[in-house]
């Protein structure tokens, strides 16, 4: 059985495989031992920490294999960006050029650095192992995400965004990298990604030029991939784009990736997601019905997929797996009523 779960100390082999089989492809994910237990630490205290209102909380969550404990898969939020450190994207714009005595306009397209971004939540740091890649798998570790968001509403902030890896070809190296930052750093973006997961992106963002960039003065290579999506990321895009994100102006200042954007409480699996008394929800849809749940605690949240049945023995095993306990509370695809007697789950199909 494949489980989502919060990440722990005892994960930190597991994360440091992911990263090294990444191949540096993530910011987020740097092959290095610190910044990954500083990953897990964040984790830890974030779902320790009394919130009323969201900060700088940062939560991730593992993909885990019950039948052979490996860690084959990541996913994270980031509760409210640009709080300690700057978060910095570039935000395509025109900017117009007029002449009365030619009459004359032309509006030229640019990339203005910016951190408008500031204080939106984010989800981050999604990769799995190519062995479990699949679209069922993707959708367990990216919507039960939103599973934990639906339970946990006021841990994060009112706009959701996601930055989608921009194009890079087999070496990981990037068009737009190339023909922009490389200009001001003097090294792969490898490197760059790497500094940054380990720093923050506002430690390579000053050195970034700070006056817009005239899109149509970059080289070919670079225009073309602007707002474009690794050919590998579209299936997240898609998933994403059914949960109600969109597309922006924004891009990101490495590799000009798309950033998708929407409000936090209109993402489908938040609005769809209900409450039921145990496995009830299992147990009220079609046999064979494919559904997320999960339970309703914090430190111990806990997701699976499961398909809809009446067989005691399979919600006895499920139930297991979500570690119902006394008081403990399901969702399936919000609901923050008192705890009841039973444990509930928050389930979404």
């Amino acid at each position: 059985m494949l489980l989502v779960r919060p990440v722990t100390f005892a994960d930190l082999p597991g994360l440091e495989r992911l990263a090294v089989i990444s191949g540096g492809s993530m910011t987020t994910l740097p092959a290095n031992r610190d910044h990954l237990s500083d990953l897990i630490n964040r984790t830890q205290q974030s779902l320790r920490k009394e919130v009323t209102r969201y900060g700088d909380e940062s939560y991730h969550f593992v993909l885990e294999d019950t039948d052979t404990g490996s860690i084959v898969g990541i996913s994270g939020i980031d509760a409210c960006v640009g709080l300690n450190t700057p978060f910095y994207s570039y935000r395509l714009d025109e900017i117009v050029h007029a002449s009365q005595d030619l009459q004359i306009h032309n509006r030229i397209p640019s990339l203005h650095l910016c951190q408008d971004y500031t204080g939106a939540a984010r989800l981050c740091t999604l990769f799995i192992d190519a062995d479990y890649r699949t679209a069922e798998n993707l959708s367990l570790l990216s919507r039960a995400r939103f599973l934990f968001i639906a339970q946990h509403p006021e841990r994060f902030a009112d706009r959701l965004i996601a930055e989608i890896q921009g194009v890079a070809d087999d070496q990981n190296r990037s068009p737009f990298w190339e023909c922009v930052g490389n200009h001001f750093f003097f090294m792969d973006f490898t490197r760059a990604n790497y500094l940054t997961g380990i720093n923050s992106k506002g430690f390579i963002a000053e050195l970034m030029p700070h006056y817009p960039l005239y899109v149509p003065l970059l080289p070919e290579a670079a225009r073309e991939v602007i707002g474009v999506p690794r050919t590998d990321m579209n299936p997240v895009v898609e998933l994403l784009k059914t949960e109600g994100f969109g597309t922006s102006r924004y891009v990101d200042i490495f590799d000009a990736g798309p950033t998708l954007e929407t409000r936090t409480a209109y993402v489908k699996s938040v609005i769809q997601s209900q409450l039921s008394t145990g496995l009830q929800c299992l147990t009220a849809h079609e046999d064979e019905a494919l559904l997320l749940v999960s339970n309703t605690l914090l430190t111990d949240f806990r997701c699976i997929q499961a398909q809809a049945t009446q067989d005691p023995e399979t919600i006895a095993a499920l139930s297991a797996a979500l570690e119902f306990g006394a008081g403990a509370r399901t969702h399936s695809h919000t609901d923050t009523t008192e705890i009841p007697t039973e444990p509930q789950t928050r389930c979404v199909v």
